[in-house]
């Protein structure tokens, strides 16, 4: 009976890590960032603004940069938030040398 429940308890576990995804800063608008711990509308929008106004964060660590966001929210959010990916730029091929 404990390996049953052993296994039921890591399959709830399993899916709800599943089912919370890091929320991306740089795609999120105020609604999906009101979802994280401690942000409200207000912060909300300030992290949407910072963004709109400097580009895209390109660390999470960025996130410091926007006012209200201090050390104590930084390690509550760490673990929840990530920057994705930047497009890469679009490098033209070099020339070919004349032979």
């Amino acid at each position: 009976m404990k390996k049953v429940f052993s296994l039921v308890v890591f399959m709830v576990m399993l899916a709800f890590s599943i089912a919370v995804a890091a929320v991306d800063l740089n795609k999120a608008d105020v609604a999906a960032l009101t979802s994280l711990p401690g942000i409200g509308e207000a912060k909300a929008k300030a992290i949407v603004e910072y963004r709109e106004k400097n580009g895209p964060f390109k660390s999470v660590q960025d996130l410091d940069k926007v006012k209200g966001i201090g050390p104590k929210m930084m390690e509550k959010l760490k673990d929840q938030v990530t920057v994705g990916t930047a497009p890469q730029a679009q490098v033209a091929p070099a020339a070919k040398s004349a032979k």
